[in-house]
């Protein structure tokens, strides 16, 4: 079985030292060494952009552009890797979900209930959403803790 070391996990992210504490790291995307690595060697290699052209080196970069959509597939157990997107970040992708998803599905009658602690590139696409649809949006109070009241 793999055992999870968090220590190991931070030694991969350089911006990480032990006097900085990184409350909003979605934000600021801290970049894991091999992260920087790849798109180091792209930038001083290749140029090739996906699905740009037909040159060798275009066409390797999109395979490996399309490897990576099936790695994340295997990863999270996806049925296919046709059902993989990629997006420019989570607060894109939250909008995406809201507004393509959920937009059509939900009724006046439903609720959007969320953290009064939520970033507001979690909260604002619920609100917006909750305007649009007319439905009731809650937001859940939490304790000092940061646990949830019930």
């Amino acid at each position: 079985m793999y055992h999870f070391s968090a220590t190991q996990f931070r030694k991969q992210f350089p911006a990480i030292n032990s006097q900085t504490i990184h409350l909003d790291s979605a934000a600021t995307a801290l970049k894991p060494n091999s992260m920087i690595e790849a798109a180091d060697n792209y930038y001083r290699h290749s140029g090739s952009s996906v699905y740009r052209g037909q040159s060798p080196e275009s066409l390797r970069i999109t395979e490996n552009y399309e490897q990576g959509r099936k790695r994340v597939a295997k990863l999270i157990n996806a049925e296919s890797e046709n059902t993989i997107i990629w997006t420019r970040g989570t607060t894109e992708s939250i909008n995406l979900i809201a507004q393509s998803y959920f937009r059509n599905h939900l009724t006046a009658n439903d609720e959007i209930i969320v953290s009064e602690l939520e970033h507001h590139s979690n909260l604002l696409p619920w609100l917006i959403l909750a305007q649009q649809n007319w439905c009731k949006n809650c937001q859940m109070a939490c304790h000092s803790t940061l646990h949830p009241r019930y």
